[in-house]
C-alpha cells in the first residue's frame, strides 16, 4: 500500500472517530444524525468506520446537524 493510500485511510478513520464522538456527544444514533443530515444512516455508518470518503458539501450538512462551527468536526 503506498504512503499516499495510507495516509488517505487514516484521515477517513480519525474524520470518522471525530463524528462518533460528537453524535455520542448528542446521544443521537447514526440514524438519529442521518435524518438530521439528510443522509442514510448506512452512509454516516460507513463514515464512522472509516470507508467513506465524504464530500466537503456532506461534511458541512454533519457539521450543521451536530450543531458544531465546521472548524470543531475537523479538529482531530
Amino acid at each position: 500500500m503506498s504512503t499516499m493510500k495510507t495516509k488517505s485511510n487514516l484521515l477517513l478513520f480519525k474524520f470518522g472517530k471525530q463524528v462518533r464522538k460528537f453524535r455520542l456527544s448528542k446521544n443521537l444514533s447514526q440514524e438519529g444524525l442521518a435524518n438530521l443530515a439528510d443522509l442514510h444512516w448506512t452512509y454516516i455508518s460507513g463514515i464512522e468506520r472509516g470507508i467513506r470518503n465524504i464530500s466537503l458539501k456532506n461534511i458541512a450538512k454533519i457539521s450543521k446537524a451536530l450543531e458544531l462551527k465546521l472548524k470543531d468536526l475537523l479538529d482531530f
